[in-house]
């Protein structure tokens, strides 16, 4: 929301002469962007408004400290977002690999150009390192080559994992990690053959 804010802060002293409204506090800023938003944004497929507009608690105390969240708004969020973990309904963590690999590739979903009812993908490659042959990744995130092999599959392993895949803010308040099972951009199923891409010995990532 700031961005938005920062560019119509800055339209609107360029084209003051022109007869604009003034805009002179943040609330009056972030209701200018608002508008400007439900404006020029028409919903389609499953890019709908209501992703772009309506904000949980979390979304919006991360717009309102874009640099660093205060400490205690950092624990509130953590504390917060850790509760909305489900975690999988039958006790199973992991799934199959080789379908965790296609989602990690998969950069599709949640688009205006994709199909109402689509299926998702992870696009783990955007942001994270994940085997020794991938030759283009992102480094947004850190490597997640030997993920399974370095940390091992213990329960407790297996649950961290698990959270940070559903929900990132949960550990780290204000993420960019996309909150993949919370905001149901993955499946259960497919959280699940994500972790085993992560965790299996078997995976190309442990190898």
């Amino acid at each position: 929301m700031k961005k938005y804010q920062m560019g119509l802060a800055v339209m609107l002293v360029v084209s003051g002469c022109a007869g604009i409204a003034t805009v002179s506090s943040d609330a009056d800023y972030a209701n200018a962007a608002l508008a400007m938003m439900k404006a020029d944004f028409k919903p389609r497929g499953p890019a709908t408004m209501e992703r772009m507009v309506q904000q949980d608690e979390a979304q919006e105390l991360c717009s309102r400290y874009p640099g660093e969240v205060p400490k205690n708004i950092e624990s509130r969020i953590e504390q917060a977002q850790m509760k909305l973990i489900a975690m999988p309904a039958d006790g199973k963590y992991l799934g199959d690999w080789k379908q965790g690999e296609a989602i990690a590739q998969n950069g599709r979903g949640m688009q205006s150009s994709d199909a109402a009812g689509s299926v998702n993908g992870g696009n783990c490659y955007a942001c994270h390192q994940m085997t020794k042959e991938e030759i283009s990744f992102g480094n947004i995130g850190p490597s997640l080559y030997h993920y399974g092999k370095l940390r091992g599959q213990s329960e407790e392993i297996a649950k961290y994992t698990w959270g940070k895949i559903y929900n990132a803010q949960a550990y780290k308040a204000c993420s960019s990690m996309p909150r993949f099972g919370h905001n149901r951009i993955l499946t259960e199923g497919q959280l699940k053959d994500v972790m085993a891409l992560l965790l299996d010995p078997a995976s190309p990532v442990n190898k």
